[in-house]
C-alpha cells in the first residue's frame, strides 16, 4: 500500500512521500520548533504532535514560566455558531518553559517563556500590530465582566482587548448581540456585547462582555482610515472623526423597552441572583441580568413567571418579593430581593408581553399559619398538643368544611377542668392542689435510716 500511495502522490502532485518516525512514549516534556506554519513538539528528536499556527487564536503568559495558547481557528471561532465543529475539540494548551536565555546583543538574560511567547505571537500573526495601529483605540476602558481595565483596539476584521496580564482577540463575526443600557444610578451606561462562541479564560466562559462608561464622558477620536477607504469599504457608514459621548459611538444596539418604567422611573430593577447583586432589564424581546453572571432570557423561551411573597398575610410584612422564570426547557432562573413597589409595574409589563404569570402566596402563607398554630399549642399546654387546624388553600373541595356532630350529647353535670389562664380559677383551689401535691411527695419520700 505504501508503494501504491507513493506512486499516486508522485504522479498526481509531483511530490515525494517521506516517512517520519514519531515518538509514542507518551512523555509530556521535550522541545518545540516552528516548521511550515506548525508548532512541532518533539521528544528525543522524534516528532510527537503538531499544532497548525492558523488555529491559534490567542496566547498569554499565565505565570512566570508558563505560556498558554488558545485554539479555535476559522471553524471554531468567528463563525457565529454556523460552521462550528461537532464533537470534542482541543481549545487550550499550556507549556511550562523553565530557565533564562541571554538576549541578542545584550548581556541581560530574558525568560525562556517570554521568548517562546513572543515567537508564538509572531508566527501565528496574533501580535503583528502594536497598540494604536488599528482603526481606533479606546484606552483604559472599565470592563465589569471579565473584571478589569482594557485597551480596546479595533481592526478591520477583529478587535483586541489588551489587559495587564491577558489579551483577547475577538472576531467581529462572533458578535451576535449588542445592548446599550443605562444604569439605575443615572451616572453610568453599560455596553454589553454578546459572543458566540463565548470568550474563554481557563475553565471560565464569558458569553457576554459588560463595559461601563460614565454618562457624561465625551470622546474625541479620529479613525486611522483615509476618506477613500471609508467610502469604498464601509460605504460611508463610518465618519472620519467622532466628537460625542463615548457610549454613543456605536448605534446599532438594543435599548431598554419603552413599555417598562420602574417605581422610581428607571429602566431596570435592582435584584439578586443567588448571592450576586445586579440589575434586571425588561427588554422588548428578552430579559437581561447584569453584571455577574450575565443572564439572557428571551421572551419566546419563557413558559411562565412565578411571583413569591407578594400577597397578604405573613408575607405582607416583607419589603421585597421573589421572581422566578420557568423556562420551556425546564431550567429556572430565580431572582430575589426585589422591592415590593416594583411588583405592579413588572406584572403589568408581563401582561403586555402576554407572558403567563402566577403566584404561590396562598400556599406558602397557609403552611406558615399551620406551623405557628402547632408551636403555640405546645407552649400553652406543655404536655398536650392541639389538633391541627384545617387550612383553606383556595380550592373548590367542600369536604374540608366543618359540620356539627349530631350524635354527641354533652353531659351538663360535668364541668370543664379549670385552666390556669381562666378568669374564674380560685386561689383556694390552687392552694389545695399544692397541699395535696406536697402530701403525696411526703408519702413517696423514703424514710431516713436510724443512726447506730
Amino acid at each position: 500500500d505504501y508503494e501504491k500511495l507513493r506512486d499516486i502522490i508522485k504522479t498526481n502532485y509531483g511530490l515525494q512521500l517521506e516517512t517520519t518516525e514519531l515518538s509514542v512514549k507518551g512523555w509530556n516534556w521535550g522541545e518545540t520548533d516552528f516548521s511550515n506554519g506548525n508548532l512541532v513538539f518533539s521528544v528525543q528528536n522524534k516528532d510527537m504532535f503538531e499544532i497548525p499556527l492558523k488555529e491559534v487564536t490567542n496566547t498569554s503568559l499565565t505565570a512566570k514560566h508558563e505560556v498558554m495558547i488558545e485554539l479555535g481557528g476559522l471553524d471554531g471561532e468567528g463563525s457565529g455558531g454556523k460552521d462550528k465543529r461537532k464533537g470534542d475539540q482541543l481549545v487550550e494548551m499550556r507549556f511550562y518553559v523553565p530557565g533564562n536565555k541571554p538576549q541578542e546583543g545584550e548581556g541581560e538574560e530574558e525568560s525562556a517563556a517570554n521568548i517562546f511567547y513572543n515567537l508564538i505571537k509572531n508566527e501565528a500573526d496574533i501580535g503583528d500590530a502594536a497598540p494604536g495601529e488599528g482603526i481606533v483605540l479606546f484606552s483604559d476602558t472599565l470592563c465589569l465582566t471579565p473584571r478589569g481595565r482594557y485597551d480596546i483596539d479595533m481592526f478591520p476584521t477583529f478587535l483586541r482587548l489588551r489587559g495587564k496580564t491577558t489579551d483577547y482577540k475577538i472576531a467581529y463575526t462572533s458578535i451576535i448581540k449588542l445592548f446599550l443600557l443605562p444604569k439605575p444610578d443615572e451616572a453610568h451606561v453599560l455596553f454589553v456585547i454578546g459572543l458566540d462562541p463565548p470568550l474563554r479564560q481557563g475553565q471560565t466562559r464569558y458569553p457576554f462582555l459588560v463595559f461601563q462608561f460614565v454618562r457624561e464622558e465625551e470622546t474625541d477620536v479620529t479613525l486611522n482610515l483615509d476618506e477613500e477607504t471609508i467610502a469604498a469599504q464601509y460605504e460611508g457608514k463610518l465618519e472620519k472623526k467622532y466628537e460625542t459621548r463615548t457610549y454613543e459611538v456605536d448605534d446599532a444596539v438594543t435599548i431598554p423597552s419603552e413599555f417598562f418604567k420602574s417605581y422610581h422611573n428607571h429602566l431596570a430593577i435592582k435584584c439578586s441572583m443567588k448571592a450576586n447583586e445586579g440589575v434586571l432589564y425588561p427588554l422588548d424581546k428578552s430579559f437581561l441580568f447584569i453584571p455577574k453572571p450575565p443572564t439572557f432570557i428571551p421572551h419566546s423561551e419563557i413558559g411562565s413567571v412565578t411571583f413569591s411573597r407578594v400577597g397578604g398575610g405573613a408575607a405582607s410584612a416583607s419589603r421585597t418579593f421573589d421572581l422566578k422564570f420557568n423556562m420551556k426547557s425546564g431550567v429556572d432562573y430565580s431572582f430575589s430581593s426585589i422591592n415590593r413597589e416594583e411588583y405592579a409595574n413588572l406584572n403589568e409589563f408581563l401582561q403586555v408581553k402576554k407572558i403567563k404569570t402566577k403566584s404561590t402566596e396562598d400556599e406558602s402563607s397557609g403552611r406558615y399559619v399551620e406551623m405557628i398554630g402547632e408551636s403555640d399549642s405546645e407552649e400553652d399546654t406543655g404536655k398536650r398538643k392541639r389538633k391541627p387546624i384545617a387550612q383553606d388553600y383556595g380550592g373548590d373541595d367542600d369536604d374540608g368544611e366543618s359540620s356539627p356532630d349530631e350524635d354527641f350529647v354533652a353531659d351538663e353535670s360535668e364541668s370543664d377542668v379549670a385552666e390556669e389562664f381562666d378568669e374564674d380559677v380560685s386561689d383556694t383551689a390552687s392552694g389545695s392542689d399544692d397541699n395535696d401535691k406536697s402530701d403525696d411527695d411526703k408519702n413517696k419520700r423514703p424514710a431516713k435510716k436510724a443512726k447506730k
